[in-house]
C-alpha cells in the first residue's frame, strides 16, 4: 500500500472508530433510527396532524410548490418495493426508482456524503420499523418548463455531491462534525446561498460561501461562519451545543424551520456528536462577503426609552409591544433572545425578524413541556408601516448596525405568510 493512501484510510478508519463511539450512548434506537433522526427525515416527510414519513408536507421553492413524498415501506405509494441499491441511488443520487430524477429540494447533494453503511441502516430502519402507510404522493405545483426532470441531470455537475472524505489535517472528532454537518444534518441546504442555477455556492469548508447564510421559504437562513456579528463567531463550542439541545443561548433562540430541527433532530443526537459539529463550525473562517464593524453594545439606546425619548420611529411601539419581555436594555432574559447583538438581528436581510414579528411563534414545545415563552404575532394590528419601523428600530438599536426594514418588504411577507404557521410533531417522537 502506498503511503499516500495510508494516511487518508487511517483517518477514514478513525472517523468510523468516533462514529460508533459517540453512537454507543444511543442505544435505545437502533443506527437506523438515529440516523434518521440526525438527517431530520420526519420533519419534511410528515404533515401536520399526518401520519409518520407518510409525506405530503408542502414545500415552497424559488421554482413552485412541491410536496414530499411517502417514504413508509408502503408497496403501493411509498418505498416498500426499493432495493438497498435502488434506495441508495435515490438518496445519495436523486435518482428514483422508476428512473425519474428527484428535485434537489430533496437535499441529496449533501445526503451524497452519506456513507454506504449509513445509507444502509437507513434503508434498514424504513423499511423494518417505519409503519407502512397508504398514501399517494401529491404531483408538485411547479409549471412548464421549470418542472421538466431531465435538465437535472446537466444539474448535477454544478450542483451534485460527492462522498465524504475525511480530512486527515484533523482529528476523528473534527472529521465526525464535518460528515454529520455536511452530510446527514445537511445544513447548507439552508444555510448556504445559492447560485444562479440555484446550486449551493459551497458543499464544504473549502468554499468561503459553504454556511454564509442562505433564503429560503420567507427565512433568512443565519450565517454558520465564524462572524462576529452575523454568524457564530461570538459563541462558545459549549454555546453551539445548548443552542441545538434546547433552541436557546445567550445569542438567540432557534426560530423558523429551525425549531422543529432542534425538536426532532438535534436535541435526540448524542452529546459527543453535538460536540463534534460544534467542533466543525467554529473551525469555519469568517465569511469575507459579510465583513462588517464588530458588534459593540451601545447602552444610549436603552437610556433613552428609560427616559421615554422615543423620537427614533418605531421606539415607541418597542417600549409598548417589546420591551416588557426583551427589556429597554434589549438583552431579554429568562429564556427570551436578547436582540442586542443577536446575529438574526444583525443579518442584513431582514426577512426572519420581519417573519416573526408579523406572525409570532409558539415557545418550542419539546415533550409536552414549553422551553422559553412564546412570541405574540403583530400582523392583526400593527400596519405595515409600523411593523417595518419597529424592526428598523430593533435593527439599529444598542449598538446594532443592519440595514433598516422597508415597508414593501414588510408588505410582501404579509402577503406570502400566514399567522399561526408554526407546527407541532411531537407526538410522532418516541
Amino acid at each position: 500500500m502506498g503511503n499516500a493512501v495510508r494516511p487518508a484510510l487511517a483517518a477514514a478508519s478513525m472517523m468510523i472508530a468516533f462514529a460508533w463511539t459517540s453512537f454507543a450512548s444511543a442505544q435505545e434506537v437502533t443506527r437506523g433510527e438515529y440516523l434518521a433522526r440526525a438527517s431530520d427525515c420526519l420533519v419534511c416527510h410528515t404533515m401536520p396532524e399526518g401520519a409518520p414519513y407518510a409525506g405530503g408536507l408542502k414545500m415552497n421553492t424559488p421554482v413552485g410548490v412541491i410536496f414530499t413524498t411517502n417514504i413508509t415501506p408502503d408497496p403501493e405509494t411509498g418505498i416498500g418495493l426499493y432495493t438497498f441499491e435502488e434506495f441508495d441511488r435515490a438518496l445519495r443520487s436523486g435518482v428514483a426508482r422508476d428512473g425519474h430524477r428527484l428535485y434537489p429540494a430533496m437535499p441529496y447533494p449533501s445526503f451524497a456524503r452519506i456513507t454506504r453503511e449509513d445509507s444502509r441502516a437507513l434503508y434498514d430502519f424504513f423499511q423494518k420499523e417505519v409503519k407502512p402507510v397508504r398514501q399517494k404522493n401529491t404531483p408538485s405545483g411547479i409549471a412548464w418548463p421549470w418542472n421538466a426532470r431531465w435538465p437535472l441531470g446537466a444539474w448535477n455537475l454544478i450542483g451534485g455531491g460527492a462522498p465524504y472524505r475525511a480530512d486527515t489535517k484533523f482529528d476523528a472528532e473534527w472529521n465526525r462534525g464535518a460528515y454529520l454537518t455536511q452530510g446527514p444534518g445537511h445544513c447548507g441546504a439552508c444555510h448556504t446561498p445559492r447560485g444562479w442555477m440555484l446550486q449551493e455556492r459551497g458543499l464544504d469548508e473549502k468554499s468561503g460561501a459553504f454556511l454564509a447564510g442562505g433564503e429560503l421559504d420567507n427565512w433568512s437562513s443565519p450565517n454558520l461562519r465564524g462572524d462576529l456579528n452575523t454568524g457564530l463567531g461570538r459563541w462558545t463550542q459549549e454555546e453551539i451545543v445548548q443552542y441545538l439541545k434546547t433552541g436557546q443561548s445567550r445569542h438567540g433562540s432557534a426560530f423558523g424551520a429551525m425549531r422543529d430541527v432542534v425538536a426532532y433532530s438535534t436535541r435526540l443526537m448524542t452529546d459527543a456528536d453535538l460536540k463534534a459539529i460544534a467542533k466543525y463550525l467554529k473551525s469555519l473562517s469568517p465569511s469575507i462577503e459579510r465583513a462588517r464593524p464588530v458588534w459593540v453594545y451601545d447602552e444610549r439606546t436603552a437610556a433613552s426609552l428609560a427616559k421615554a425619548d422615543f423620537m427614533s420611529a418605531g421606539a415607541a411601539s418597542y417600549a409598548l409591544q417589546c420591551a416588557s419581555c426583551h427589556g429597554q436594555d434589549g438583552m431579554g432574559g429568562g429564556g427570551l433572545p436578547a436582540l442586542a447583538g443577536n446575529p438574526a438581528v444583525l443579518d442584513p436581510n431582514p426577512a426572519s425578524l420581519l417573519n416573526i414579528v408579523l406572525n409570532g411563534a409558539p415557545a418550542l414545545d419539546i415533550e409536552g413541556v414549553d422551553r422559553g415563552e412564546a412570541m405574540p404575532q403583530f400582523r392583526t394590528f400593527l400596519s405595515n408601516h409600523e411593523i417595518a419601523a419597529l424592526v428598523t428600530f430593533i435593527r439599529t438599536a444598542w449598538g446594532n448596525r443592519a440595514p433598516a426594514a422597508s415597508e414593501a418588504q414588510t408588505a410582501a411577507l404579509r402577503a406570502t405568510t400566514t399567522l399561526g404557521g408554526e407546527r407541532t410533531l411531537i407526538r410522532h417522537m418516541r
